[in-house]
Formats: C-alpha cells, sequence, structure tokens
C-alpha cells in the first residue's frame, strides 16, 4: 500500500473502471471527501477523459466545511460527529444537490496516528454513495496500517462500492 507503481496502476485501472461505468450510463460523479484530502477526485482526475464523466470535488476537512459547503447540519456533527453514518450521508448528499452530477460519494474517518477513541479508533471510515434516484448505501470500515494506508484503503473501498452500487 505504499507508492509502488503497482498500486498506483491499481488505483488508476479501478479509477478508469468507474469512469467507463458512468459514462455508460451518462452519469457525472461528485464527490466529498474529509479524510482522503481531495485523494479520490486525485484518482479521478488522472483517467483521460474524465471531464467526460466526474462534475467535482469537495474538499470538507473542517465541520465548518462539511456544514458551509455540503449542508451537513451543525445537529448532525454535534449529535453524532464528523466520523458518522448519519455525517457521510448528508455529505454525499450535499455533493449531490450542490452539484450537476447524477451519483456522489462521500468519505469521513479517522486516519490517525491520534484522534482514535475506544468508540471510534483509529482506521474507522464512514463512506456513502448517493444517486439521483433516491438510492443511498453506506458502510463502516476499520482499515488497519499507518495514515497513508488507512487513507489509501479508503479512497479503493469508495471506488470499489461505487462500482458496487452501480
Amino acid at each position: 500500500m505504499d507508492d509502488h507503481p503497482l498500486a498506483e496502476r491499481a488505483l488508476f485501472e479501478l479509477a478508469e473502471q468507474v469512469g467507463m461505468a458512468l459514462k455508460t450510463r451518462a452519469m457525472m460523479l461528485a464527490t466529498a471527501e474529509s479524510c482522503t484530502g481531495g485523494w479520490v477526485g486525485e484518482a479521478v482526475t488522472a483517467v483521460p477523459g474524465s471531464s467526460d464523466w466526474f462534475d467535482r470535488g469537495f474538499i470538507t476537512y473542517s465541520n465548518e466545511a462539511k456544514r458551509e459547503m455540503l449542508g451537513v447540519a451543525e445537529s448532525t456533527l454535534a449529535t453524532y460527529g464528523a466520523v458518522s453514518d448519519q455525517t457521510v450521508r448528508e455529505m454525499a448528499f450535499g455533493a449531490l444537490k450542490n452539484s450537476r452530477a447524477q451519483a456522489a460519494l462521500a468519505i469521513s474517518g479517522i486516519a490517525g496516528p491520534s484522534g482514535g477513541s475506544a468508540e471510534k479508533p483509529v482506521g474507522t471510515v464512514w463512506i456513502a454513495w448517493t444517486f439521483a434516484n433516491g438510492a443511498v448505501v453506506s458502510e463502516k470500515r476499520v482499515f488497519a496500517g499507518g495514515r497513508r494506508e488507512v487513507r489509501q484503503q479508503a479512497v479503493e473501498r469508495a471506488l470499489h462500492g461505487l462500482l458496487e452500487c452501480l
């Protein structure tokens, strides 16, 4: 999961598959990223022609950004926290609402090395996928490894999950 060319190639190929699936369905993608800091956006825009199926990405690292850019409710953040099912669902809906996309994904997690708790250990990541037809899917994962590995696994899972949903 390091900077190995094979890992980079696999992520590129995954992003290509996502692009083909979206383009075939005449769909555009929007992303809302917190702990991954735009890595999904970087992965998909590495694919030539991605402007045909990628509309925009929101990097909403702070709670304020989640509220201001995506419309995540202050009460959601106060009650459930930034790393929660409720928050990533609102992030994904906000990305869809504030874009021209028909599909959106959102990621929020604790990449570490600090910031974890007994309830939400380092490596905890919530991912949500939502679509213009109203469908929404979300999941919690607890990834192993250091900060980079957690973030990379979150990006890969978000893209794989999108393919599964399509």
